[in-house]
């Protein structure tokens, strides 16, 4: 249609998802990216809440960092989501699911569908012009999962994690590495979600919704090592007998 931008929401109106000039779907998590940079530059040292399943990129940002932009990586889930936003009098706070929250002078602290498409259009005017196509090339790169699925009995499925979450603390605490990398960070709010020094992250969390765990992995530096890392949690989760069959698999 020649649009500069696709708007798609779901049925309650609380989600927006987002299609470039080009068709291409852009994750909710790096558009979260492209807001909070365009915000920070207006709003300079803010903090923004990511949940998280999201990208590592908004640590390493050097648009963020520029701007004094402050991140917090917290619990998946809107609830979860919208009272840490109020918490820490957040400027915005983004799930990868696609719920976005701005607190005043953009919004009112809630996920609004229609507000978050207001703040991309926002953003594309803000840009001068430039096709947001363009905007996605230009962000750095990072390679990453799907959300995966194995299954996991809802009678033993927090436990599972709570030993999972033990195993990597232990391995940070003793310094040992993974993938040839040292662990630069564990971050246990929600699950654990297992950083290296070169910025690629594994997270294991329990389904809130049903009877399996959550698995994501990510690297800014290649595919082969996003699959490196997903092959390390998969064998230490394979050796779990609670542990099942995956919805899918990279």
């Amino acid at each position: 249609s020649g649009a500069d931008v696709g708007l798609a929401f779901d049925g309650d109106g609380d989600r927006c998802g987002v299609v470039d000039n080009e068709g291409e779907e852009i994750f909710a998590d790096k558009v979260g990216l492209f807001l909070a940079r365009d915000l920070s530059a207006q709003y300079p040292n803010s903090t923004f809440v990511v949940d998280v399943k999201s990208t590592g990129l908004y640590q390493t940002d050097d648009v963020l960092k520029a701007n004094g932009a402050k991140i917090d990586y917290w619990k998946t889930g809107h609830s979860h989501m919208k009272r840490r936003v109020k918490e820490l009098d957040a400027l915005a706070g983004f799930e990868k699911s696609g719920h976005y929250f701005f607190n005043p002078p953009l919004g009112h602290g809630y996920d609004d569908g229609l507000v978050s498409a207001i703040a991309v259009c926002r953003f594309l005017d803000n840009n001068h012009g430039t096709p947001l196509a363009d905007l996605r090339r230009a962000l750095p790169p990072a390679w990453g999962s799907p959300t995966m699925a194995p299954y996991c009995p809802d009678e033993t499925k927090y436990q599972v994690v709570e030993q999972v979450t033990a195993h990597y603390v232990k391995m940070f605490e003793a310094g040992n590495t993974i993938l040839g990398q040292r662990i630069r960070d564990v971050v246990t709010v929600n699950g654990v979600r297992i950083v290296l020094d070169d910025g690629t992250w594994g997270l294991v969390r329990a389904s809130s919704n049903k009877p399996s765990l959550v698995v994501v992995v990510e690297s800014p530096v290649s595919e082969e090592k996003m699959r490196d890392m997903f092959g390390e949690i998969d064998a230490h989760l394979g050796a779990i007998q609670d542990v099942g069959d995956y919805d899918q698999k990279i």
